[in-house]
Order: C-alpha cells, then structure tokens, then sequence
C-alpha cells in the first residue's frame, strides 16, 4: 500500500513539473490558431486548433479546451457554416461551465447570443444567451464587454418590437458612451437610438440620430453598420410618407449589401475549396475526444469492473433480500385481504338483512298500530256523530286527538323510512298557491287558537294563480314548519310569506319564509334542529312533538332539490326560509286539471262486501258505509267471500289484506279466477307504496288506507262503481 502511495504521489509531481511548458506551448497554439483566423487563413487555424486541442484534453484542461472549441466555432461562423458554429459553440461552454473562469463563458454565451439572434433569427433563445453573458461580465467587471452585450440585447429586442424591453440596455449604452467613447459601437448607438425615438414618435430627434449614425459610418467606413442605418433611416422615412428619401436610402442600403455580398463572395469560392478539408477537421476532433475518452476508461476499467462486481454482488444480495421480503409480506397482506373480505361479505350480508328487518319491523309496525288506531278514530268519529251531546265532552276530544297524534306520529316514521330508502318521487299537480297556504293556514286554526296566536299570508302578486308541482309534499312542508311556529309561539303573530325571485323559460322560483315571534332558538342549537329526533327548547315547558317535523322538511325539500335555512334570536322569534321553483304552463295546467277524475256523487244505493277479519274494524266500515245509505254485507276471511260471490252480486268489495288462513291478494286472486269483475278495493293498515305491485298483480283496483276520510272511501267507490257501469 505504501508503495502505491508513493508511485502515485511521485507521478503526481512528476506531471505537475511537465504540465507547465505544456500549457505555455498551448497558449501559444491558441493565440497563432486565432491570429489566422481573423486574417481568413481558416484552413490553417483549424488544423492549429486541432493540434492545441489534442494537447488540452491529454492535460485536462477545460479552460483551453473551451478556448479551442470556441475558435473552432468562431472559424464556422466566419465561414458561414451556422449549425456548426452552433454545434461548437455549445461544446465550449459545456466545458467552460466546468471552470471557474467568467471570462471565457461570458464570450462564449455572447457569441452563441449572436449565432441565435442575427443568423438563426430565433431572438427569444438569443437573448436568454446575452443575458448570461451580461451576468458574467458584472461579475469580471468588463465595462466594454457589457456594453457590447446590451447594444446587442437592445438591438435584438428593438429588431423584434419589443422596444420597452430594450430601453433599459439602451440607456446603459448611452450611459458607457458618455464615459468612454467608443467608435466600435459609435454607429450602431446612433442607429438604435433613432429606431428608439422612432418607436417614440419624436421624429426630430429620430431624424438626427439616423443621419447621425449615416455620417460616422461614411466616416469610419464601417460598411456593414451603415448599411443598416440606411436601412433603419429608410422605414423611419416611408412611415412618414417621405417616400423619395425613403427610396433613396432603401436603394443606397442595397448598393452596400451588393458590395459587401460581392466581398463575401470572393471569400466564399476560397470557401468552398476549403469545406471538404473541414469536414475532415471536424471529424478529426471527434476523433481527438474519442481517443481521449478511449484512454480515460481504459485507465478506470480494471477498477471499475471490480466495484461493479460488488455492487452487483451486494445489489443481488439486496434484491434476494427484498424478494424474501416481499414475499412474506405478500402472503401475509393476501391472508389479510381474503380475511378482511370475508369479514366484508358477512357484515354487507348482515347490513343487508338489517336493512330488510328494518322495513319490515316498521312495516309490521305500523300496520300493528294502524289496526288499533282506525279502531279508536272510528268509534270515536262514530260516538260524535250519534251522540250529539258529547261533542263537547274534553274527554272524547282528547281521546281523538290523541289518536291522531299517535297516527301522526306513525306517518312521520313511516314518511322518514321512505325518504331514506328514495321511494319518493314527486308529482306533477296543478295548484293554486294562495288556496293552498290559506288551507294550510286554516287546517291549523285550532293550534293557533290554542296559544292566543294570529296567522297573516302574503302572496307576491307576480305569482301565477295556478302553480304546477307536488302540492301535497309542498303542503306537508308547509304544515310542519306552520304548526312549529304556532306551537312556540304564544299570544303572536306567524306570518307566512310568499315572494317571486324571479321567472326563467316558465319556471318561477319563489321564496317561502314563515316567520314567528316566539320564543326563539339558541344558537348552539340552531345546526341540530333538523336531526331525527332531536327536541330543543323542552325544559321548561313540555311541547308536544317526536322531533320527525323538521327532518321531514330538510328531506322533503332535497327532493325539491332545495335547502332550508333558519335565523333566530332567543326571545325574538324565528324565521324559516327556503326557495323552489314551480312551473307555470296554461297548456299543461288545462291538461291536467282535464285528467283530473271527478267525484260524481250518485244518489243511487250500492251494495258493499266488506272483507275484514278484525270485528272493531268491520263495525266501524260497515256504520260508516250504510251511513252513506250504501248497503253492506261483512265477511270474516276469503273463504266465506268467495262463497258469497257465488250467490250473490256486489257493486264494490272492500278487502282487508292481512287476514288468517288467506289473505286480501290471494282472496282477490280467486275471485278474478272465477271470472268476477267487480271493482275490488283494498282497505290495509299498510303503506301503500309497499303493496301497490301485488296488489295490481292480484287484480285490485285500487288502496285506501285505515284510518281514512270517509269522502275519500266514497269517492273512490263512486268513481270505480260508475266506471265499472259505463263500460258495461
């Protein structure tokens, strides 16, 4: 080891002794390489630099190989050999960007600024390349250099009509200019400057400049720079309808270009003569840097096959690794995936049955309850009606309210059960808007009464008169957030309100607000109000309610596809708002209220089977019927109807579903097997949108559901009998 410290560090000395005359000669290669160049012996300077070059790379010098290649380049440029200069160019600055040395990148990254501004005409690219060099010549403190740079960045930007990106460079020119002259930018600078004023509109001072920068180039016989001051001077003039001199300097502006192409021609056939000897140029430097690349691997082969091996060897062992790994992992997250699934599919399975028991239990239970409270409704409808003198008894009326608050208190289950599970779908009816709040109003007059409280409606007069949308989930909305309102507020006012925001294509959106001076809602409760179940507001004075009210509106008005907002103050009252939108079509409004059935009151006396296997509910069907003048005959089960039929005639059959040893759809099914067309009506405790397809199946004709109004059981029966009769 020692031995190979010391051989090494003996070399090292040893090549730090060479290494000096070596870059001396190179410097001097360079310098001759560039000399040839300017006097255009490009022949001779390329081969000098591909001897320097050689000599550069062989001692690792990036400084003169970039100084070299720019030479290179530079004999391309002057030969009009573009790409290639290009090409070069950017081969030097790689290998400048490897030193430290500002100077040669900032002329490098100029030169390749003038390659793609004046040759290549792409001035974006161009101009990125000046402002790199205008960085390293603030950094090197090159006065000149950078003003070089910013003549050439304001002469590509004015080129372009980018004159406001140019002005700050042209100021800096004639800043440089004040302090030292300079002939070499002297005509250029006046030249711009006349474009600049130009550009200005001061014709006077553009005038001066560009026969300015006229005179210095006659003078200094700089012949390219005053050609394109002719040139400049000749647009200044046609745009100001000058178009003799405008002519004149267009036509001296060519005679220069013809005399200096005549002189790039001469130098172009000594060109041509030369451009195969190039190509061997340039592909002898390649050659240069392969060889060199060759010697630097072979050096660093032994080594680096070795260190490959082992990283290669310790990679393996890593990849093994990994692998052994991952495979234990993977069987491992396998054996928790197919667990986690199972696991999945039962509990998918149990949500599903959950979901099933779930109707069901409220199916049942509703049906359970129903059954029971069209019992006590009934009877307690009956025992007003024959008993006059009891209509006041507080008894009797409690007992029938609190029936149908039990019975509100099932639909509002049953209306939540059905809004989650998307068994809603609004319907198209046609309304009148005022007749509709006014009933509503007038439905709760007893709650209002009840608290010493007044409603007010205000109807926009914008508003239609007949409305088309579903009225009665519009009412049901209207009812719950009304008897809220009249149930906390006392000796108040509610007032319901009505506003047209504003009418698009036939749709009219209308605000709703009801609004009460009650007793309010805090604030922290204000986001809990529309929960199912939740009560706020309860502990001193207990107001009737399940909760269900407010939940049903928020749901109710989704479907709408609206929301509902609430502002309150406690002791200050409360104020609902929500927008919808109804249409409004005279066409289809006379449609449907021409579909509309009417009730055809017949004073004709029908004869009524009713099928019911519970005896309360066949006394109060059978009272309420034959209270009509209808007459009735009751059965017990489906058997005993289907026997009756067979004797007997019958003008409508109300039947029970749920009853023993065969229930309302198979009864009906046998009948209409038999051939009996009667109008069979069912008379169920269950909702009805969980039985409307069997019941259509079976043969029905139509569902009512306990508890029932009894002008909707007549109407229903009067419009089935008197339809059933004109078709016969």
């Amino acid at each position: 080891m020692l031995v190979f410290l010391w051989f090494n560090f003996f070399g090292a000395a040893l090549n730090g002794q060479t290494q000096l005359p070596i870059k001396r000669e190179i410097d001097k290669l360079t310098t001759q390489a560039t000399k040839l160049r300017e006097s255009g012996n490009f022949e001779k300077s390329l081969l000098i630099s591909r001897i320097a070059l050689r000599k550069s790379i062989v001692i690792h010098d990036n400084v003169l190989i970039a100084e070299n290649y720019n030479n290179v380049a530079a004999n391309y440029n002057d030969l009009v050999e573009f790409d290639k200069a290009i090409f070069y160019y950017n081969k030097a600055l790689i290998y400048a960007n490897f030193t430290e040395n500002d100077t040669i990148k900032q002329r490098i990254n100029n030169n390749l600024g003038n390659m793609y501004c004046f040759e290549k005409k792409k001035y974006e690219k161009g101009i990125l390349y000046y402002r790199k060099a205008l960085e390293y010549s603030k950094k090197i403190t090159d006065s000149s250099q950078m003003a070089f740079t910013n003549l050439n960045i304001a002469w590509a930007f004015f080129d372009i009509g980018k004159f406001k990106e140019g002005r700050e460079n042209l100021k800096m020119i004639n800043a440089y200019y004040k302090k030292h002259a300079n002939n070499s930018i002297l005509v250029v600078l006046n030249m711009l400057n006349g474009m600049y004023f130009n550009y200005k509109n001061e014709d006077v001072k553009a005038e001066f400049y560009f026969k300015e920068a006229i005179r210095l180039g006659k003078k200094l016989n700089a012949k390219s720079d005053l050609s394109f001051s002719h040139l400049e001077f000749s647009k200044f003039l046609l745009q100001r309808k000058d178009y003799k001199r405008a002519y004149e300097n267009l036509d001296l502006y060519t005679k220069l270009n013809d005399e200096i192409y005549a002189d790039e021609k001469l130098e172009k056939a000594n060109v041509e003569g030369i451009n195969f000897e190039l190509d061997e140029y340039k592909r002898t430097i390649d050659k240069i840097e392969n060889e060199k690349d060759l010697q630097y691997q072979s050096l660093k082969k032994s080594r680096i096959i070795v260190l490959l091996f082992i990283i290669a060897i310790f990679v393996l062992l890593l990849f093994l690794n990994s692998l052994i790994k991952n495979n234990r992992f993977r069987l491992k997250s396998n054996a928790d995936l197919m667990l986690a699934n199972e696991e999945l599919i039962v509990a998918n399975k149990k949500a599903q049955e959950s979901a099933i028991l779930k109707t069901q239990f409220v199916s049942t239970i509703s049906h359970e309850l129903r059954t029971p409270l069209y019992g006590v409704v009934g009877i307690t409808d009956l025992l007003l009606e024959e008993h006059k003198e009891l209509a006041s008894s507080p008894h009797l009326n409690s007992l029938k309210f609190s029936a149908r608050y039990l019975l509100s208190l099932v639909n509002d289950i049953l209306q939540i059960n059905k809004i989650e599970e998307n068994k809603i779908v609004l319907d198209n009816l046609t309304f009148n808007l005022t007749d509709e709040l006014n009933m509503v109003k007038n439905s709760l007059s007893f709650i209002a009464k009840k608290n010493n409280n007044k409603v007010y409606v205000h109807v926009d007069q914008l508003i239609p008169e007949n409305l088309i949308g579903d009225k009665l989930r519009f009412a049901q909305i209207l009812m719950n957030l009304i008897s809220n309102a009249l149930k906390f507020t006392k000796n108040g006012d509610v007032h319901l309100i009505a506003n047209q925001l504003k009418e698009v294509a036939g749709i009219h959106t209308i605000e709703i607000k009801i609004k009460d001076n009650g007793i309010g809602i805090a604030p922290l409760d204000q986001d809990k109000i529309f929960d199912k179940f939740v009560q706020v507001g309860r502990k001193e004075v207990d107001y009737q309610g399940t909760g269900l009210g407010l939940s049903i509106v928020k749901r109710l008005l989704e479907l709408f596809g609206s929301d509902i907002a609430v502002e309150s103050e406690l002791g200050r009252g409360t104020t609902f708002t929500f927008v919808v939108d109804f249409e409004y079509s005279a066409t289809k409004t006379n449609e449907i209220i021409s579909n509309i059935q009417v009730d055809l009151t017949s004073s004709q006396v029908f004869k009524v089977l009713v099928v019911e296997d519970n005896h309360i509910n066949q006394l109060i069907t059978k009272k309420t019927i034959e209270k009509n003048n209808y007459s009735c005959i009751v059965v017990d089960d489906g058997f005993q109807a289907l026997e009756i039929l067979k004797t007997e005639e019958f003008d409508i059959i109300l039947m029970d579903i749920n009853m023993p040893l065969m229930n309302g759809f198979e009864t009906t099914r046998r009948i209409r097997q038999e051939g009996i067309e009667t109008p069979i009506i069912a008379l169920t405790a269950f909702d009805k949108n969980e039985i409307t397809d069997e019941a259509i199946m079976a043969g029905m004709n139509d569902i009512i559901v306990k508890p029932f109004e009894s002008v909707q059981l007549f109407k229903i029966i009067n419009c089935l009998i008197l339809k059933t009769k004109s078709v016969v």
